[in-house]
């Protein structure tokens, strides 16, 4: 975290200082603005929280509820998410919170008894280590919290308007295309309607979204036909791993998802009521909480639970859905017009909650779509950036919809029709990269460049999330994780891995930084606002094969040391050298002769080029930043 660059800071350091919008942000929701958020959930409430990092763009995040969300229905937090908390300043804290996840217990039908369960494996929940982030479980309204706490300490000091509901929009011509009508659910207001217009709209409101229908999209899918009750609750019990996630399956009574939850009390139980015929269609919503305790008890034997409280529950039925578009542009006419209206999270997805994806990649929509937006609004981009959205997240969304649907057919399918009986716990292992939220990886684009050097640093692949590794801070010898110091901030990241030669000679990087400080073609002298600090809209950071006693950080070109700030102050954060015994140039297989990793505002490695491709950097972000006025 940076700060006392404009001056000595004893506040709570995390409470940006107020520009633009929030210099006077207006009590009640204008009639013309830029972007309307409709739904305070994960997907829209991300959106929101990127884009008041912008404190140009006005934003405002409705919802029809009276105030916060209470209690969430999702709550499995995933490594990519827990990662992406970090860029938001509130992953360990949450983490301090939360249930963390370290192994996954199955149970089996007993082969010497098989009316009873029996535990037949407890495998790690990361084998390979693949995450230096926890899995964790957590109430999803402490999630939605953190992020209005980002957005009100923010410079657009910003919060969401609840009690506002959307009734309908439609898409016309001018400055702000979008008109949309609102109804006022709560307060003084309530059951006024009012018309504002607007330049952008977000539909973040879940599976039955009105933004959806509005633009004409459609669900596209299945039901799996098959009913689960599921509850939160507290109970005491003998079943010995009642604070373990847990896969159960019984001969003949069914299965249970098993979730602890934050706190050391409460869990989460996923309990299978059967297949959905035609017949129980109508009556298996209705089922009981009594119904789905006896169920669960009986799955159970030889163990039982006598339940003390039921904090929630509910019945539903898988559904396997994604919606044709993420956007308001029609198939076949994107070479026509730009998208003005959107759609992320539960409005575009749908799937079982079994493998903990809804929040996950509905955090992930939301953060793709944010910066793309603060960056056309704030004049850093072109609107064509905007068409990278849905062509980037329904491919996501497809294979969440596959993965989700193989996954919970196995949750699903009694014991005894395994021909494997390791099968379930062996899936959950193989594929744990999928849902852990690593194995996106977006295709060539504007914003994703080709992979023709790839061999340089094979550890950053080229379309997925930059994997962060520990590197030594040389100006305070601090080891750090390199990929933990990107916030959700809007900036670019440019990582210039150093040849071998040491700062200040004559050197591939040497050259590099010289073209990167000077030349009209450089886009950090091409695209940095006069009036900006160095690093206004490139982090640029370089890392040296030196241990960080052997750097001279007098030596280390300028461009790494970017003076910010009113005073002008030099910043001595951005220079690197590897850490003794974890080397990043090998555990990362970058090579000796130096690259240059381009990261992109959501930590998506854009770029992987030679030092000396400097033409190559260049048409790059030609083609998707835009010289400020």
């Amino acid at each position: 975290m940076r700060f006392h660059h404009h001056g000595y800071v004893t506040t709570d350091p995390r409470i940006q200082s107020a520009a633009g919008v929030g210099l006077d942000r207006p009590e009640e929701i204008p009639d013309e603005f830029d972007v309307l958020v409709v739904g305070t959930g994960p997907a829209g409430t991300i959106t929101a929280a990127q884009l008041s990092q912008f404190p140009h763009v006005h934003t405002r995040i409705i919802d029809s509820r009276p105030h916060r969300l209470a209690m969430g229905h999702a709550d499995g937090i995933q490594a990519r998410s827990v990662e992406t908390f970090q860029a938001f300043g509130f992953a360990g804290r949450l983490a301090e919170e939360a249930y963390r996840i370290t192994e996954m217990a199955f149970w089996k039908p007993d082969p010497q008894n098989p009316d009873h369960i029996v535990r037949t494996s407890r495998p790690a929940d990361d084998p390979t280590g693949i995450s230096e982030f926890p899995h964790l479980l957590v109430n999803q309204a402490r999630i939605i919290d953190y992020f209005n706490e980002f957005m009100a300490n923010s410079p657009a000091r910003m919060r969401p308007d609840y009690g506002v509901e959307l009734l309908g929009l439609t898409v016309g011509e001018g400055e702000y295309p979008v008109r949309v009508r609102l109804r006022y659910t709560a307060g003084p207001r309530e059951g006024q309607e009012r018309t504002v217009a607007v330049k952008y709209l977000v539909g973040g409101d879940g599976a039955h979204s009105k933004v959806r229908r509005e633009i004409g999209a459609t669900h596209v899918g299945d039901q799996a036909n098959h009913a689960w009750g599921v509850m939160d609750v507290l109970v005491t019990t003998d079943f010995p791993d009642i604070r373990l996630k847990c896969a159960i399956q019984s001969r003949s009574g069914g299965n249970i998802l098993h979730i602890p939850r934050e706190g050391g009390h409460l869990f989460r139980m996923y309990v299978d009521l059967g297949e959905v015929t035609a017949e129980r269609a109508a009556t298996v919503r209705r089922t009981p909480i009594t119904a789905i305790i006896d169920k669960a008890n009986a799955i159970l034997t030889p163990y039982s639970m006598d339940v003390k409280h039921v904090a929630w529950w509910s019945v539903y039925e898988v559904g396997h859905r994604v919606t044709d578009k993420f956007d308001d542009v029609p198939a076949g006419a994107e070479s026509e017009r730009l998208p003005r209206v959107f759609i992320a999270g539960d409005a575009c997805h749908t799937h079982s909650a079994k493998a903990g994806q809804g929040m996950n990649v509905s955090l992930q929509d939301g953060f793709n779509l944010g910066w793309k937006l603060g960056h056309v609004l704030d004049g850093r981009s072109p609107e064509s950036l905007l068409a990278t959205y849905s062509a980037e997240r329904q491919v996501v969304a497809q294979n969440l919809i596959d993965f989700d649907r193989e996954w919970s057919t196995l949750m699903a399918k009694p014991a005894d029709e395994f021909e494997d009986p390791s099968a379930l716990e062996d899936f959950y292992v193989k594929t744990f990269e999928f849902p852990a939220g690593f194995m996106t990886e977006y295709e060539r684009s504007m914003i994703t460049g080709p992979a023709t050097h790839q061999g340089l640093a094979e550890g950053f692949t080229v379309g997925k999330r930059f994997k962060s590794a520990r590197v030594v801070r040389v100006c305070d010898a601090n080891p750090v994780h390199l990929g933990h110091l990107a916030e959700a901030d809007g900036r670019w990241r440019i990582y210039a891995f150093a040849d071998a030669g040491p700062a200040g000679e004559d050197s591939a990087l040497s050259r590099f930084a010289h073209w990167l400080s000077t030349s009209p073609d450089s886009p950090v002298v091409r695209f940095t606002p006069a009036d900006g600090d160095d690093d206004a809209i490139f982090d640029v950071k370089v890392i040296f094969q030196q241990v960080h006693p052997d750097v001279d950080i007098n030596a280390v070109p300028t461009v790494f040391k970017p003076t910010v700030g009113p005073f002008d102050l030099l910043d001595y954060n951005k220079v690197y050298g590897v850490m003794e015994g974890e080397d990043i140039f090998d555990i990362r297989q970058i090579d000796r002769g130096g690259a240059v990793v381009v990261v992109r505002p959501d930590q998506y490695v854009a770029h992987v080029l030679p030092l000396e491709a400097t033409a190559d950097l260049a048409d790059f972000f030609a083609a998707n930043l835009r010289p400020p006025a």
